[in-house]
């Protein structure tokens, strides 16, 4: 398809690469700065508390408010009524809500490489293209140049679909936000892994039931499986670090509880999946939780 292919070509621009490094250590500085409060900020942003990604919760916002103030637009002009008043405050409904999918977005981005940090960067400036048009379309209305804010509002929305386009390519083609965990579906038998021997106080071992990877961690003497692979991005957990009752993700700094796999800390928000575990026979065997 051509539109597939056109953003495939964008992907490979080595002028966009560098300009969204150059972004994204930005972002990332900024949120340095803020040192130990930062991560709790960064937390609701990226969406842990709620279970999945904040970011396409708020985006919801400006889109549903824009679309309805460019359908009253075209009300206002063909019908009788006076819809030019609900056209107005949908713009100002998503702009507001612009800021906060804006931000969100922005939070999520700074985690990103390769192909969607790139592809990001662009759906991040044309949303500020949108946003920039919808601002100046409130302006025009408010000074009585409305036929000039309708135009550019329409101009805006396509904007704002050109961004969301691109936004959908790096869900569904490059899943980012998306779980890279494996879901399992029925309970496991329990399964041999690994002599008890070989796992000591605090450390963390990989190993391999059929084709899953599963990270073993001893605390405190107990024994505990997590999915290894990290649900934000498929970091390898087994060579993270364990402390506090939780596991930390060598990639980005997710940090998951090792009772029930919760995410405590982001930019992670889908928990891993865990494994019940026990010692047989001196061998550490694991099965699928309930």
């Amino acid at each position: 398809m051509i539109e597939l292919r056109a953003v495939d070509a964008l992907a490979r621009q080595k002028w966009l690469g560098r300009a969204s490094d150059t972004v994204q250590q930005a972002v990332q500085r900024i949120f340095e700065a803020g040192g130990s409060a930062a991560q709790p900020i960064a937390d609701i942003l990226h969406g842990t508390w709620l279970g999945h990604p904040l970011h396409p919760v708020l985006t919801d916002v400006p889109i549903g408010a824009w679309t309805a103030a460019v359908l009253l637009d075209g009300l206002d002009i063909v019908g009788e009524q006076d819809y030019a008043p609900g056209a107005d405050a949908a713009v100002a409904l998503g702009l507001a809500g612009a800021v906060g999918a804006a931000v969100s977005g922005l939070t999520d981005w700074k985690d990103l490489d390769a192909r969607p940090q790139r592809i990001g960067l662009v759906h991040g400036a044309l949303n500020l293209g949108a946003t920039a048009l919808f601002g100046a379309s409130l302006l025009m209305r408010r000074s009585g140049a409305r036929a000039a804010g309708r135009g550019t509002a329409l101009a805006g929305y396509l904007m704002a679909a050109a961004a969301a386009y691109l936004g959908g390519d790096m869900v569904y083609r490059d899943q980012a936000g998306v779980s890279h965990t494996r879901p399992v579906w029925k309970p496991l038998k329990y399964a041999p892994v690994l002599p008890d021997a070989e796992l000591a106080e605090g450390e963390l071992r990989r190993v391999e039931v059929g084709e899953r990877r599963i990270v073993l961690a001893r605390q405190d003497g107990r024994v505990y499986a997590l999915d290894e692979r990290c649900s934000h991005l498929g970091g390898p957990l087994a060579d993270g670090k364990l402390e506090d009752g939780c596991i930390q993700c060598p990639w980005h700094g997710s940090r998951f509880a090792l009772e029930d796999g919760h995410p405590v800390d982001g930019p992670a928000t889908v928990a891993q999946p865990c494994f019940e575990t026990r010692v047989r026979n001196g061998k550490i065997e694991v099965r699928a939780a309930d």
